[in-house]
């Protein structure tokens, strides 16, 4: 999204129907992606950060359902690696008050 926001664009047209988007728009997504890529990897505001990190993923995974249909033409087949992630980020919000190595906040009991 910073070093080439016209293939952001092109995703967002693409994947998502959502055309016209201007490169302003794009770099403050990207801000906000990164802040909270670092709150998930920090385990700060684990409700949040996990849940918006499982809602984000399981957006780009559901809206590239056409690619699934046909697995063996082009690199589709790299589509299929986004399950078993979504599954885990599932999981890690689930058990988030279980997850405690490294993580900035105290466990609540």
């Amino acid at each position: 999204k910073f070093l080439n926001p016209g293939h952001a664009i092109a995703v967002f047209e693409g994947f998502y129907g959502l055309a016209g988007i201007a490169e302003p728009l794009v770099y403050a997504i990207g801000i906000a992606q990164v802040l909270l890529v670092l709150c998930f990897a920090l385990g700060a505001l684990r409700t949040w950060s996990y849940g918006l990190v499982t809602l984000m993923h399981a957006g780009s995974t559901f809206s590239s359902w056409q690619q699934y249909l046909n697995p063996f033409e082009g690199a589709n087949l790299l589509f299929f690696a986004a399950w078993p992630m979504l599954a885990a980020c599932i999981a890690l919000f689930l058990l988030r008050d279980y997850d405690q190595l490294l993580s900035m906040e105290q466990k609540r009991r």
